[in-house]
């Protein structure tokens, strides 16, 4: 067991990122914890105020972020500084992440529909760095020779296509896709070729005025996502705690808005 640690994490330089992992990982299990009881009024915790100013959690976290990220900067690889900066910053990412929603959309949406994409933000950022340390190097450059890697221009091409990929994913409305092709190249170019989302920016360029593909586009949008949201909301709701209760009394602030699921209305016509 010590030598694969040695051999696979530690010779690697891997400990810094597995370590910004977990407390990534556990300052978002802990904060959701502590959020959860105070909405259900349980506990010792409580929202923190100033005056009439309530601060969020993301407010700590950037600050945290830029500790731990300048610490590691100035640390050099060598001792046990990169490994404490690693700690401080995955614990200030999750803090940050955990309120996503409300960066994105500047309001505190925390319990809403639009908080749900804090725990997709969590769940898919800790899903890169998994991929990260099990041995995937972003742009696919894992996927070439060491002979190959010296050839600058093939490096290039190569760093450059992923990238094109990836990109065209994103304009499609497949954040997913092309996040993970940064990492896993044929991801995206699936995400590339395949269908843009309605309302991406793709589609609003490039289908304006095919109708029949803007059709089939709708209707593969509302076919994909009438088949996995529900496992997706559940699987928010046990890791956010999301409930459609109402909010129990003695709640403080953070309500649902009560905008209508996207993903539930019918197909477009």
């Amino acid at each position: 067991m010590s030598d694969w640690w040695y051999r696979n994490v530690v010779e690697p330089g891997k400990l810094p990122l597995l370590l910004a992992l977990l407390s990534f990982v556990g300052s978002f299990l802990v904060t959701r914890t502590i959020t959860r009881l105070i909405r259900a009024g349980k506990g010792p915790f409580r929202n923190i105020s100033s005056g009439e100013v309530h601060v969020h959690h993301v407010v700590p976290g950037i600050f945290l972020m830029l500790v731990g990220g300048f610490w590691a900067a100035a640390a050099g690889r060598h001792g046990a500084a990169p490994l404490y900066a690693a700690v401080i910053f995955g614990t200030g990412a999750g803090l940050v992440l955990d309120e996503f929603a409300l960066i994105l959309h500047l309001d505190d949406v925390y319990w809403s529909e639009q908080g749900r994409k804090s725990v997709e933000a969590v769940m898919l950022t800790a899903a890169l760095v998994v991929l990260v340390l099990t041995g995937f190097t972003p742009f696919g450059v894992d996927d070439l020779t060491a002979v190959e890697r010296q050839n600058r221009g093939l490096l290039a091409l190569n760093i450059g296509l992923n990238c094109a990929f990836a990109l065209i994913a994103l304009l499609k409305g497949k954040l997913r896709t092309a996040l993970i092709g940064m990492v896993i190249p044929l991801v995206a170019l699936v995400g590339a070729v395949r269908l843009a989302r309605p309302g991406s920016a793709w589609a609003r360029r490039f289908y304006r005025d095919r109708h029949r593909t803007r059709a089939r586009a709708g209707l593969r949008a509302f076919r994909h996502d009438r088949r996995w949201a529900r496992p997706r909301r559940r699987l928010q709701d046990w890791i956010g705690g999301f409930s459609p209760d109402p909010k129990p009394s003695g709640e403080v602030d953070r309500e649902p808005s009560g905008q209508a699921d996207p993903e539930r209305l019918p197909p477009p016509r």
